[in-house]
């Protein structure tokens, strides 16, 4: 077996083809986009939480525990394809392993199952208007006092 270059030439033309695809929608987005330049649109994006008052200020226990959660249950499903990749072959009748493996992780699910019923008990998906009217609540208080700090300032 010999090593050829031109073997891997579908792979270029998928990158050449993929980088051409990216800047031609780019270029004609800026091309032909809307440049309405609005006080909204001009704000910096912080992850799905509105820029309130200084960069130092603290985020609320649940932006943290949010992000936990989502790590834990990642890492946790991303455990499920190698035992997915593996599964025939442990099942084989050469190994004999195919009830063990099985119901290996069928505890596994039960056990995850059981970590998100306990995190939707507690309460940290709830989004209600209570939990909204707290955020709006602590969001204006952060603005009172951003306010006070300017006048201190200016003082």
């Amino acid at each position: 077996m010999s090593f050829s270059l031109v073997d891997y030439l579908p792979i270029l033309l998928m990158f050449v083809v993929a980088a051409g695809f990216a800047v031609t929608f780019i270029g004609l987005s800026q091309l032909v986009g809307q440049r309405k330049r609005t006080r909204t649109k001009l704000m910096p994006y912080e992850c799905g939480k509105d820029p309130v008052g200084s960069a130092r200020e603290r985020f609320s226990v649940k932006f943290y525990l949010i992000a936990m959660i989502f790590i834990l249950f990642d890492i946790e499903v991303i455990f499920l394809v190698p035992w997915a990749v593996v599964f025939r072959r442990l099942s084989a009748p050469e190994y004999g392993l195919s009830n063990l493996v099985f119901f290996e992780m069928i505890v596994f699910i039960a056990l995850l199952a059981a970590g998100l019923i306990y995190v939707i008990k507690k309460g940290a998906f709830d989004w209600s208007q209570t939990a909204r009217r707290e955020a709006e609540a602590e969001a204006r208080l952060l603005e009172v006092s951003e306010k006070q700090r300017a006048s201190k300032k200016a003082a």
